[in-house]
């Protein structure tokens, strides 16, 4: 996965734990797509404080994905829905029960 979407996802999971500060930068960063000079700029602060903070906020949105594993549970999961969708697709053409259309339906909401 690219890191400007591993780290955008990160944040929006475990954007809370961070500092407010981290989170903003990382926020205008990788989600407003702002250079670190313009983020300096609005800030009023030097590029290399702006670097600094992403860099430590990156760091700990690791660190609690390597610890909690959220992402990793939750791409596993969408992963299985899936399987499970194209697995009742199959069976849907072979039954005449409504009630696989229904459950198809059910989980191609959880996924979406």
């Amino acid at each position: 996965m690219e890191k400007n979407v591993k780290i955008s996802i990160l944040c929006d999971l475990y954007g809370n734990l961070l500092t407010k500060k981290q989170f903003e930068f990382l926020n205008d960063y990788y989600n407003n797509d702002l250079t670190l000079s313009e983020i300096a700029e609005n800030k009023k602060i030097t590029r290399q404080a702006v670097r600094d903070n992403i860099i430590k906020g990156e760091k700990k949105l690791l660190e609690y994905e390597t610890k909690l594993k959220f992402m990793k549970k939750t791409m596993n999961q969408e992963k299985v829905f899936k399987e499970v969708v194209k697995e009742l697709s199959e069976i849907e053409k072979d039954s005449k029960d409504k009630r696989i259309t229904t459950i198809k339906a059910k989980i191609e909401d959880l996924i979406i």
